[in-house]
């Protein structure tokens, strides 16, 4: 894919979502954690000063930009934008893994077959999802040519922007980590796409 205009983009995935259960969050609006205030400090003057700020909506997503503010990150207003929401997985969504797999749940096996492709009942696939998140890539680098881009989003929405980048299939693009509150950066050049660093974590 080749890029609009020049820009680096700073995707940033929100604030780990507390569960002992491993539940799956999905497009669940769950709060997270951000207590971690060391973390945040690092975030904050890693991260550069007058990007535009989006995310998608959920409120993990906007505890994270409050984190990053109170640890000294000036940040604009956020563009919304619903199409970077985390994928949705229908009604397995506030289910644990190993909870439906001790149900049987007989749409589960071809789900682990397929994982890039096959639709969660009443959700969508990893591939679905990459094809609502390159429209809004592509319109944003050319909105915003030559500026920094702060996305606060999801997991699934970074790995999707990867596969978008690096023009890899989507089952190569869910082998990447993205860890809470890691850090992405994947820049928009006149010839397409540089990925200069994924699933970065302060230490």
């Amino acid at each position: 894919m080749n890029a609009a205009a020049n820009n680096r983009w700073w995707w940033l995935r929100h604030a780990p979502v507390p569960d002992p259960e491993g539940r799956i969050s999905g497009r669940l609006d769950l709060p997270c954690d951000t207590s971690d205030g060391d973390w945040f400090a690092i975030l904050a003057n890693r991260l550069p000063r007058n990007a535009v700020l989006v995310e998608s909506g959920l409120i993990r997503c906007g505890q994270t930009i409050g984190a990053l503010e109170a640890a000294g990150l000036p940040l604009p207003p956020a563009r919304i934008e619903a199409d970077l929401v985390e994928q949705d997985f229908g009604r397995w969504q506030g289910r644990a893994w190993n909870s439906l797999a001790a149900a049987q749940d007989p749409d589960l096996p071809n789900f682990w077959q397929n994982p890039a492709t096959a639709t969660p009942p009443g959700g969508e696939s990893f591939s679905a999802v990459i094809e609502r998140v390159r429209p809004v890539i592509e319109r944003l680098s050319a909105d915003l040519a030559g500026r920094d881009i702060l996305v606060v989003a999801h997991a699934g929405t970074i790995r999707a922007a990867l596969a978008i980048a690096l023009d890899i299939p989507p089952e190569a693009a869910l082998s990447f980590v993205i860890e809470p509150l890691s850090l992405t950066r994947i820049d928009s050049v006149d010839t397409g796409w540089r990925v200069v660093g994924v699933n970065w974590l302060p230490s």
